[in-house]
């Protein structure tokens, strides 16, 4: 049994349908095959009910209607109908009861209540049996055809859901294939370009991406559905005498289409799921394409913002790393900052909060803002107040997170203060524990920032870093400051070397759901 009845598939020609004819009468059998194989029809007899069950479970036999005797030798017509209407493998069967003798009104009501489709009783016109049956099958093919595309309509819900879900193009285009392949079976394609304009197909089943373009074809902004040979979508095998029926579906005249290749023979006229599906392929892919666009833009903008050069302090070693999120993400506010003011260096680490081209905006005027203010001569303790006043005026809806301090290179001396950033970790003779300066973070009404001495010895190393390094959504924030200590334990010769380690070891895998900012010192 297909979906649509045994032997129908959605886009075949049911003009030649398959009936069996069950009477135990020679004569009046004889006459009913004549009749409907004149009309067109392929006929299949049986003399008794349990032969027309046998050849129901035949493969061979893929009928699409029983014409149906009611008394017969073994068991009457209207068993034989119930067990018809009531086994699964025998599909959606539709059944026409006839009788040599004529019945009453109970009779035919007993035929109908147990699943007869309709009742014909002697004398049976060929015109009439003819006109029953084509009227009966035209009736169930739109049943059948109805009850497809309802289903078809389910799966089309759960596969636009599945491809909106999906984080990057590659992801979405192997949803959008399964799908495709759920709904229609067979070989399916799903071909769309990155924001890069390298094309990707999902290719299946099962299906998996590969690097592959479409034969060039022009297309209008719309959707269009076109019939193309097997050879020109060679990216999977077609069955033999298969045709490739494909939608192309396009957004905008700047963008090129998305396609969506299927066979031939899944189609119902009209092609309803397909168009849509690559609809909805295309919208999908439109706005993974215009997020990885302008997640790019942020990143380079953000990236244009960072401090480029680190400077040249004698007796002392500086290493950075900066590591926006993944794809998926919208850039944070991360940024560090190393000057030399007055003989002194000046060391920043920050974080805007929020994840948004806004952000990445905040962070750059808070920087600048940082800068300036200690270029004045004022003490880490009163850039932070300063900053504070800034953003509270300038940037009242904000809120940032800021570690700041001075270091004499010649002594080794820092002058620390922080604003609700998380504490430094200082690794001195290999042992590595934080630095908890206090106080409350930017853009609030609080009380000032107090300020931490302590000193850098020589060999010793200091680590600045953003909550991107240590948190975790399904782990204490305890837990990663601990993996942070184990993990600094040990600190290479070289600092780039150290901080690829840090970045490596605490990253995770896969993509990383924040910003991370990452600056080491140490003191000759």
């Amino acid at each position: 049994m297909t979906e649509l009845a045994r032997g129908a598939k959605p886009g075949q020609n049911h003009g030649k349908a398959t009936v069996l004819v069950v009477d135990d009468s020679a004569t009046k059998r004889y006459l009913l095959v004549s009749w409907l194989t004149r009309a067109g029809f392929t006929v299949v007899e049986a003399e008794t009910g349990g032969e027309a069950l046998r050849k129901l479970d035949d493969a061979a036999v893929d009928a699409d209607l029983v014409v149906l005797d009611v008394k017969l030798p073994d068991m009457s017509g209207f068993e034989v109908c119930e067990r018809i209407k009531t086994d699964s493998r025998y599909g959606v069967l539709p059944v026409i009861h006839v009788s040599a003798h004529a019945v009453d009104v109970n009779d035919r009501t007993q035929g109908l209540n147990r699943g007869a489709d309709a009742y014909l009783v002697e004398p049976i016109e060929p015109d009439e049996l003819i006109a029953t049956a084509q009227a009966v099958l035209r009736y169930y093919r739109a049943r059948q055809r109805a009850e497809l595309l309802a289903e078809r309509m389910v799966k089309l819900a759960e596969t636009t859901l599945a491809i909106n879900s999906a984080s990057t193009l590659p992801a979405l285009l192997e949803a959008a294939a399964a799908g495709a392949v759920e709904i229609f079976g067979g070989p399916v394609v799903v071909v769309a370009e990155t924001s890069e304009g390298e094309s990707l197909a999902a290719a299946g089943p099962p299906p998996a991406v590969r690097k592959w373009a479409v034969p060039r074809h022009r297309v209008a902004v719309g959707s269009l559905v076109r019939t193309d040979e097997p050879a020109d979508w060679d990216v999977v095998e077609w069955p033999a005498g298969e045709s490739v029926a494909v939608a192309a579906a396009r957004l905008r005249i700047d963008r090129p289409a998305v396609y969506v290749a299927v066979s031939g023979s899944s189609q119902t006229p009209g092609f309803p799921v397909l168009r849509q599906l690559s609809q909805a392929v295309a919208a999908a892919v439109e706005a993974q394409r215009s997020f990885d666009e302008e997640h790019r833009i942020a990143v380079t903008l953000q990236r244009s913002l960072l401090q480029s050069k680190l400077p040249d302090v004698p007796g002392v070693e500086m290493a950075v790393r900066y590591e926006p999120a993944g794809a998926q993400t919208e850039v944070g506010g991360d940024f560090y900052e190393l000057t030399v003011l007055d003989g002194k260096l000046l060391v920043a680490i920050g974080d805007v909060a929020g994840h948004s081209l806004h952000a990445a905006t905040v962070m750059a005027e808070l920087r600048h803002a940082v800068r300036a203010y200690a270029v004045e001569g004022h003490p880490p303790g009163a850039v932070l107040e300063l900053a504070n006043r800034f953003m509270r005026t300038v940037l009242p809806a904000d809120s940032a997170t800021l570690c700041l301090f001075t270091l004499d290179p010649a002594t080794g001396r820092i002058r620390m203060a922080s604003a609700g950033h998380l504490p430094p970790l200082l690794h001195v003779d290999g042992e590595a524990r934080f630095v908890w300066p206090r106080g409350a973070l930017l853009g609030l009404d609080a009380p000032q920032r107090a300020e931490l001495e302590l000193e850098l010895p020589p060999g010793g190393t200091l680590v600045l870093y953003t909550d991107g390094l240590i948190e975790r959504r399904d782990a204490d924030i305890d837990d990663g400051l601990r993996a942070l200590a184990a993990c600094a334990a040990e600190v290479e010769p070289d600092l780039d070397t150290f901080c690829s380690r840090l970045l490596t070891r605490l990253g995770g895998s896969g993509e990383q759901a924040d910003d991370i900012a990452v600056v080491a010192l140490r003191r000759n």
